[in-house]
């Protein structure tokens, strides 16, 4: 063996030994955190190269490191290998790498890197403590002044408005970055999904309560668990469900044989031996409620957003008849407005000239109530489903109404009350 291939190995081996007893130094003071290392491999290399200073990269499989950058790193400072492989279990437990492709990478980055160095520093962890940690306390405590809680998904919204100065990134890329996400990137085969992650994060979450009672650190590791375990639907999805069946004005395909038709006109001139069917049953929206709550929490240009979307999601040409009968009703603890919409018309005029009205206490009863109404004075001829838009801090009605209920929310709030069983909960984000 020559003398640079010998070097090459022994730098291997010294590094896989450094970062092994980081990884157990880690297992002995967050035993709750013993799945999720077990589950996350370590192996020497950067596969493509991490670039920068960083020396640890994963797609959420496997820990790669750079045996040098390891051996640099732990001589400058012996703590920065925990510190660093901490970061990186950290993104997989709150299942960062898996977003990349639907974010911004630049601000998803930065914004995953403060949110779990927010965590480390939480912890007050002696085995992963570093000198700059204090320089790092300074500018988390300004950022919480202006985003609250520091997850990555209220950081990444915050990075979005743009209120980073060019200077400030480079100052927060400085200090929070720790390894490369070069591989967050999706790929064609995932030997650990965000599906395993997930359940992983859950049995995290469970062992928290047991291991953290009473130490420093376990609240907001418990927020970021929250973000990352909680469940995410497709709002445009969901909406499928607001379907009724019923007549349209189209070519029926299934029903209509172009054989005897083309015969027909090439035999006879423009006599078609069988005309087309011009109608077909299919599945399309027609008649459903969208229901606003107008108490003080709900904003404007916030409802707006939200009708905006919903309706550019309905009125696609695969979801929506093109004779509709939907009612956009405003209410705080009573009804304020019914607005009927029949066509793009109406709903362009309701939203140039629309106004909110209300800004009172909220009780979600009197829109079902007044659903009710309409329907025994025959205003709907087969109600499909209801989509109340509120914060959810009102009175529920205890009886199912007879047609599918969504009440969407603007964010997660634990202390939120429970939608009724028969109902159900969309989350949606303010970005959305």
């Amino acid at each position: 063996m020559e003398a640079g291939d010998k070097k090459k190995q022994m730098e291997r081996e010294l590094a896989g030994r450094v970062i092994r007893l980081a990884r157990d130094e880690l297992l002995i003071h967050l035993r709750f955190f013993d799945v999720a290392l077990a589950r996350l491999g370590l192996e020497a290399g950067l596969p493509g190269g991490a670039g920068d200073a960083a020396f640890l990269m994963t797609e959420g499989a496997i820990c790669h490191y750079d045996p040098v950058g390891v051996l640099k790193a732990y001589q400058t400072e012996p703590h920065l290998i925990a510190r660093s492989l901490l970061h990186v279990l950290l993104h997989c437990i709150f299942h960062h790498p898996f977003q990349y492709e639907k974010l911004d990478r630049e601000d998803w980055d930065l914004a995953a890197d403060v949110a779990v160095e927010n965590v480390i520093q939480d912890m007050q962890l002696n085995a992963a403590s570093l000198e700059e940690d204090p320089d790092r306390a300074r500018k988390l405590r300004i950022l919480k002044e202006d985003v609250g809680a520091l997850t990555a998904e209220k950081l990444y919204r915050y990075f979005r408005r743009g209120t980073l100065t060019a200077e400030e990134r480079q100052e927060l890329t400085k200090l929070f970055r720790r390894d490369s996400h070069e591989l967050w990137k999706p790929a064609e085969e995932l030997f650990v999904t965000q599906e395993q992650w997930k359940k992983i994060s859950e049995r995290v979450k469970a062992d928290l309560k047991s291991f953290t009672k009473g130490k420093a650190g376990a609240e907001t590791l418990e927020k970021n668990l929250e973000e990352a375990t909680r469940d995410h639907y497709d709002y445009g999805e969901i909406l499928r469900r607001f379907t009724v069946t019923g007549e349209d004005l189209t070519v029926n395909d299934d029903e209509f044989d172009y054989v005897y038709y083309t015969y027909g006109l090439e035999t006879y001139g423009n006599m078609p031996l069988v005309e087309p069917l011009e109608y077909k049953e299919i599945h399309k929206v027609k008649e459903f409620v969208i229901a606003i709550d107008t108490s003080a929490s709900c904003r404007g240009a916030v409802v707006r957003a939200f009708l905006n979307k919903t309706y550019s999601i309905l009125k696609g040409t695969e979801n929506f008849f093109h004779k509709i009968n939907v009612h956009i009703i405003q209410c705080d603890q009573e009804v304020q407005s019914d607005v009927k919409i029949t066509c793009d018309d109406d709903f362009e005029t309701f939203m140039k000239y629309g106004k909110l009205k209300g800004f009172g206490a909220t009780d979600f009863r009197p829109v079902f109530t007044y659903v009710e109404e309409l329907k025994n004075r025959g205003e709907f001829e087969n109600l499909k489903g209801l989509i109340y838009f509120t914060d959810g801090y009102g009175i529920y009605p205890e009886k199912n109404p007879g047609y599918d209920v969504i009440f969407a929310f603007l964010g997660e709030d634990e202390h939120r009350m429970p939608v009724p069983p028969w109902s159900m909960k969309v989350i949606l984000e303010e970005e959305e």
